[in-house]
């Protein structure tokens, strides 16, 4: 048996130096989400509640969940009302302050800094809690009101009209990565675009429509896919600040989700929602790539 040469032994040695490197990511990986992904399955075929034995149940749980759930529907209202008004506002607001920032004014370091912090603290629980108390019966919100006659019997969470306009709002305001993602964009697309339009007597709007959209529509696209999976797995705000009230305006899926499997032990029929909501977001996520097409322009 021939023995292996000198290249093939460091080519050797590069791989399992590559696979000792890679070794965290593919235990985390398998520890932490294709085992647990597996289980899931399994859970979602059965009837268990975390006290007994799993017991197969073959498709019930899902078809409880698409005739017989209607707290289901509701959370996917929610959600999707939820996913439909932050998306857009949030893209648009981070392309706005992009566009802002991308100017040589001193201090903008600074101003990205700020700008950023909320999508880092944005979702924590202590900034539900402020955000909860910012528009409660006694906040800020309703006393700036008040100071100015307008009079309010009932606090922005309190109504179920307004009470998920707040938790958007709160999602609009953690646009810092959208926006560092758009600032990096913009600082690729050539400044002999710029120059060109402005020789040709182009106007600022028709600049915006003709080369900095266009040319942002990859990013764009990226950005539209994170934030509409994000939206979907709404659940700290709803939680903490309304817990899904009042009257369930504001019960997102995920939240719902958590009710199902921690407060009534339905761990199967959780984990069957858990899986149609990867669905939704798979049909989403497909839809987005079969239409990039359409209206995303590539440089080649």
């Amino acid at each position: 048996m021939a023995k292996p040469s000198k290249k093939q032994h460091y080519k050797l040695k590069d791989n399992i130096a590559g696979y000792l490197f890679l070794s965290p990511w593919i235990f985390g990986f398998l520890l932490m989400w294709l085992v647990p992904a597996i289980i899931s399955i399994y859970y979602s075929f059965t009837d268990f509640n975390l006290l007994n034995t799993p017991s197969m149940i073959g498709f019930s749980n899902y078809i409880r969940i698409f005739t017989q759930d209607d707290t289901f529907i509701q959370s996917l209202k929610v959600t999707f009302s939820y996913v439909f008004l932050l998306v857009p506002l949030r893209l648009a607001f981070a392309l706005f302050v992009a566009m802002l920032l991308n100017q040589n004014h001193k201090g903008l370091g600074l101003y990205r800094t700020l700008y950023y912090v909320p999508s880092i603290i944005g979702g924590s629980i202590a900034v539900s809690i402020v955000w909860k108390q910012f528009f409660g019966n006694k906040g800020v919100v309703m006393s700036l009101l008040g100071l100015f006659g307008v009079q309010q019997k009932m606090s922005f969470l309190g109504n179920p009209k307004t009470a998920l306009i707040v938790i958007v709002i709160m999602g609009v305001w953690q646009f810092g990565s959208s926006m560092l993602i758009f600032l990096s964009a913009l600082k690729q697309i050539p400044n002999s675009l710029y120059e060109s339009a402005m020789v040709d007597g182009g106007k600022p709007w028709q600049v915006f429509t003709r080369i900095t959209l266009p040319m942002l529509t990859p990013t764009i696209f990226f950005n539209l896919i994170l934030q509409i999976i994000n939206g979907f797995r709404v659940f700290t705000e709803s939680y903490v600040i309304t817990d899904g009230g009042p009257l369930d305006s504001t019960l997102s899926y995920v939240l719902y989700l958590y009710r199902r499997a921690f407060t009534y032990f339905d761990m199967g029929y959780s984990c069957a929602l858990a899986w149609v909501l990867v669905a939704i977001i798979a049909v989403f996520t497909v839809i987005l790539f079969k239409t990039q097409n359409n209206w995303v322009h590539y440089e080649n």
